[in-house]
C-alpha cells in the first residue's frame, strides 16, 4: 500500500481541507466578469458580491443596484449611462477604480464592477482599530482631500453629494484610502424625486437641502467624516431623528461630538470644514494648505526636492534654481513661521547639499543641513531625515507650517 509521508502528506491534508469552489451564479454579457453568491456588503439600495475578472485573474467587487423605477424612457437611460461613462474614465490613486457597468433588462438591475477592498470601508476599519496615532487620521484625511480635489477639478466639477465613511474604502496593508460609491450617488440622483434630497442627514451641508450648492458640500461631508473617525460616533448622535438633525444643521448648531475630538488642532480643522455658511467654507484644494497638514507638506516637499535632485543630476544653476522654486511653491511661508529650503549641487562628488530652515518671525530658528547622495539616497529617506532631525512632532504641527 502506498502512503504519502512527510511534507507531501501535510500538503494532501491541507488540500483536502480547502473549502469547495463556489459555483458561478451570474456572468456579465461580455463573459469577462463572473460572481459567486457571496455577499460582501448590503445597503438600502445596493448589494455587493464577490466577483472575478477572468481576463486579468483578479477578484473584484460586483455591485448590484435594483432600479426598477429608475428609467422610464430611452432618453433617461441614455443620460444615466452618459454619466456612468464619465465615472469609468476617472483615474486617481484616491478614487476607487470603476471597471465596467451594464443594465440587466431582465431583472432591471444596474451592475457595477469596481476594485475590491478586503479591509472594507473606513468606518469598519476604524471600528476594528480603535487605537491609532493622530498622524494616521491626518494621512487618511489628506488622501480623501486629494481625491476630492481631483473630482472637483473636472469641468463641470464632479460632486459626490453623499460622502461619508461608509463609502470611503481602505487597503489596510498599505494604508491607501479611496473614495467610492460615486456610481451609486449618480444612480440615486437620477432616482430621487425633485422635492426630495439625496444624502445622509448627519453628513449633509445645510445648502444641500435647498438644492443650491456647489462642490463645497463635499467639504462639509468630509469634515463630518473626520468627526466620526476621531470620536467613533456618528455626527449628531445626540439627536433622535432626522428632523432634529435638520433643525440643528439649518440653525448652524455644531454637533456635540466636536467637544470629544481628542486634539484642539483637529477640532479646529473640522470646524473649518463644517462651516455652515458656504461662502466661508474653504474648497478642497484650499484645505490642503491648512496648518493641520504642516507635517505632511514638509514630508512631501522634501520628497519633491529629492526627486527633483535625482532628475536634475548635473543640472545647470538655472535648473537648480527652478527646482528650488518648485519646492518653495509647495511649502510657501505662512502664519508666524517661515519655511526655507536651499541647495547647492556639488559636481565633484555628485551630491546635493541641502539646508532646511524653519524659523519664526520672532523667536528661535530650527535648521538642518545634510547631503543628498544622488547615487545612494531616495526621496523617502530624505523626507524621513528632514522630519526626524527637525523633530516635527504632532505638537509642532499646531504651529502653521506651509
Amino acid at each position: 500500500m502506498n502512503r504519502s509521508t512527510g511534507a507531501g502528506a501535510a500538503q494532501d491534508a491541507s488540500e483536502d481541507n480547502e473549502p469547495p469552489e463556489q459555483p458561478i451564479v451570474e456572468r456579465d454579457p461580455s463573459g469577462r466578469w463572473s460572481r459567486v453568491d457571496q455577499i460582501l456588503g448590503r445597503g438600502a439600495f445596493k448589494t455587493v458580491y464577490k466577483g472575478f475578472d477572468e481576463e486579468e485573474g483578479i477578484e473584484v467587487a460586483w455591485n448590484q443596484v435594483r432600479v426598477s423605477d429608475l428609467v422610464s424612457s430611452k432618453e433617461e437611460r441614455d443620460r444615466l449611462f452618459a454619466e456612468i461613462r464619465v465615472l469609468k474614465q476617472l483615474k486617481h490613486k484616491n478614487i476607487m477604480t470603476f471597471y465596467d457597468s451594464w443594465l440587466d433588462p431582465k431583472t432591471y438591475t444596474v451592475n457595477f464592477i469596481t476594485e475590491l477592498f478586503t479591509s472594507g470601508t473606513l468606518r469598519q476599519y476604524r471600528k476594528r482599530h480603535k487605537h491609532i496615532d493622530p498622524e494616521v487620521l491626518k494621512r487618511w484625511a489628506w488622501q480623501i482631500l486629494c481625491g476630492l480635489v481631483y473630482l472637483h477639478g473636472h469641468t463641470p466639477p464632479i460632486i459626490h453629494r453623499d460622502l461619508k465613511s461608509d463609502n470611503i474604502f481602505i487597503n489596510g496593508s498599505e494604508g491607501v484610502v479611496k473614495i467610492g460609491d460615486l456610481g451609486l450617488a449618480t444612480l440615486l440622483r437620477a432616482r430621487t424625486a425633485p422635492q426630495s434630497v439625496l444624502g445622509t442627514p448627519e453628513f449633509m451641508a445645510p445648502e444641500l437641502y435647498d438644492e443650491e450648492y456647489d462642490d463645497r458640500v463635499d467639504v462639509y461631508s468630509f469634515g463630518m467624516c473626520l468627526l466620526e473617525l476621531a470620536t467613533l460616533e456618528y455626527p449628531y448622535s445626540e439627536c433622535r431623528n432626522a428632523a432634529q438633525i435638520y433643525r440643528k444643521v439649518s440653525l448652524g448648531v455644531r454637533p456635540a461630538g466636536l467637544a470629544k475630538v481628542p486634539t484642539q488642532e483637529l477640532a479646529d480643522f473640522i470646524s473649518t470644514c463644517i462651516e455652515s455658511m458656504r461662502q466661508r467654507r474653504p474648497r478642497a484644494r484650499q484645505l490642503l494648505k491648512h496648518p493641520y497638514f504642516a507635517t505632511i507638506r514638509a514630508e512631501k516637499c522634501a520628497a519633491k526636492l529629492g526627486e527633483a535632485a535625482l532628475a536634475h543630476a548635473g543640472a545647470s544653476a538655472a535648473d537648480l534654481q527652478q527646482m528650488m522654486s518648485e519646492c518653495a511653491a509647495l511649502c510657501p511661508a505662512a502664519g508666524d513661521r517661515e519655511f526655507c529650503v536651499k541647495g547647492k549641487l556639488m559636481d565633484a562628488d555628485d551630491k546635493l547639499n541641502l539646508r532646511l530652515r524653519i524659523g519664526q518671525h520672532i523667536g528661535e530658528t530650527a535648521t538642518v543641513e545634510f547631503d543628498f547622495d544622488l547615487a545612494a539616497d531616495t526621496a523617502y529617506s530624505v523626507a524621513s531625515e528632514m522630519v526626524s532631525d527637525l523633530s516635527l512632532s504632532h505638537e509642532d504641527a499646531k504651529v502653521p507650517l506651509s
